[in-house]
């Protein structure tokens, strides 16, 4: 006489498995059209995608290149001793002067501003109409924030990695969803961001 064996071994475990993934970010569901309309219905489907991707991608709104030879400007850089309200005599505490090309600017030629649209970022500094500096001749590492470009649209997001080591680019507000990069997607890192610039008046 056989047995049946009744412990809870192998088999397929609740939560377990690939976790299934949709190019639209929404569940999908099998539907049957006429053959006839298939052509419609796919570049319909694939136009979604695309708009899809750009309400992701849409933070930059311009690129910029930094002036040429601009001229040197030194602004007086006081010390952290001065309290609110520069008492006076101010020159006891300036400690030297700064040009802020030479203190935002590493390398001039490997150099551009974007600047900013939107508020994907806002978590990491960045907002609506800042200007970034972006460095192009700096190697990207995960967590840097990049200027990226993803099927032809610019993106200023956080570079990072899934578990399976693909790309994918994380904002810096809740409110938005990261950007897996999938393959067949045209993926390029432009420059790694190493400053912004806001002016309040």
């Amino acid at each position: 006489m056989t047995t049946k064996d009744t412990t809870l071994r192998g088999g397929k475990r609740e939560g377990s498995g690939r976790k299934p993934w949709s190019p639209f970010q929404e569940k999908t569901k099998a539907i049957r059209i006429p053959e006839s309309q298939e052509p419609v219905i796919r570049d319909f489907l694939e136009a979604f995608k695309r708009k899809q991707l750009s309400s992701q991608l849409d933070n930059v709104q311009s690129i910029e290149q930094p002036a040429i030879n601009p001229p040197t400007i030194g602004i007086p850089l006081y010390s952290n001793r001065v309290p609110a309200g520069l008492p006076s005599p101010v020159d006891d505490h300036v400690d030297k002067r700064l040009d802020l090309n030479e203190y935002m600017i590493r390398e001039a030629d490997a150099t551009f501003f974007v600047r900013i649209r939107g508020d994907s970022m806002i978590d990491a500094g960045i907002f609506d109409n800042d200007v970034v500096i972006v460095d192009k001749s700096l190697v990207a590492s995960m967590g840097d924030i990049v200027l990226a470009s993803v099927d032809g649209e610019f993106t200023v997001k956080t570079l990072g990695k899934t578990k399976e080591l693909t790309p994918r680019l994380l904002p810096a507000n809740p409110k938005f969803s990261p950007i897996e990069i999938k393959e067949g997607m045209d993926f390029d890192v432009w420059g790694v961001v190493t400053g912004s610039l806001r002016k309040f008046k």
